[in-house]
């Protein structure tokens, strides 16, 4: 399902350990794997020629050492990748490299549980995540790919249903097992106030796994079901540290556009 993957490096250990997983992958599919280090553009005086180029060289060594990184892990995993170093804002370029290579996955490392929360906005995963279009593996830094069980949480927008058929594609493709997991966000003083739109909020969270139970039977896929009320990022993570036996969640995704708040 993922023979061609971009893996974004820029040193740090949450990057290798992603490259990792990326090349487990790889190896598991006989994909190819293209190893891709950011750098930032100089923005200085563009008049100062001998400068800048000798700035340009400051601001790629740490990007160029990354890929040398890159490349001795794969060695060691006796993988051939193929490295490259691209200037520019780090989430935009691993998206446009990925597309215009036709990737079918990019492996990005994140140091969070969840890089689409609030305090992560600003990272070079979350970004990744909103900007593409094709499947995104986020890998926290201690974190190892496992196919054998996948949490799918859902809640009905049109983002979930998509991660519904990369899910399920999964599935077709690894056998692997799928746990659905929706969780209604009821407010504690809601139900005190407006008792009918405490219900509401409950129903839509059921709604929601009961759509995915009518999908998985037009798919041929076996689910388990599983309905939670609290904060969903709560839930989530201690549904899959439960059940899953993990520490941290490592998101898939595959989104045709997603708005961060």
């Amino acid at each position: 399902m993922f023979r061609k993957i971009v893996a974004a490096v820029d040193g740090s250990s949450s990057s290798l350990n992603a490259l990792r997983q990326a090349i487990a992958l790889a190896r598991s599919e006989k994909g190819v794997i293209k190893a891709l280090s950011v750098a930032p553009p100089y923005t200085g005086d563009l008049g100062l020629v001998g400068v800048h180029e000798h700035v340009n060289d400051v601001i790629r060594a740490p990007y160029r050492k990354a890929l040398e990184q890159a490349a001795m892990v794969a060695e060691r995993a006796n993988i051939i990748i193929k490295t490259i170093l691209e200037i520019g804002e780090p989430a935009d370029k691993i998206v446009e490299v990925a597309e215009d290579l036709n990737c079918e996955l990019i492996v990005v490392g994140t140091q969070g549980v969840n890089p689409t929360k609030t305090a992560l906005v600003g990272s070079t995963a979350a970004r990744v995540i909103a900007l593409s279009h094709v499947n995104v593996l986020a890998v926290p830094a201690t974190s190892s790919i496992n196919l054998d069980r996948i949490l799918l949480a859902t809640d009905g927008s049109e983002c979930s249903e998509t991660a519904t058929v990369a899910a399920f594609e999964i599935q077709k493709s690894y056998g692997s097992g799928i746990i659905v997991l929706s969780v209604a966000d009821v407010p504690s003083h809601l139900y005190g106030l407006d008792a009918r739109a405490a219900d509401r909020i409950l129903n839509e969270a059921k709604e929601a796994l009961e759509r995915i139970r009518f999908k998985s039977e037009q798919f041929g896929v076996q689910i388990e079901s599983l309905f939670r009320e609290g904060s969903p990022t709560k839930t989530i993570n201690e549904i899959a540290a439960e059940i899953l036996g993990i520490d941290r969640v490592s998101l898939w995704r595959k989104i045709k556009r997603y708005e961060l708040e």
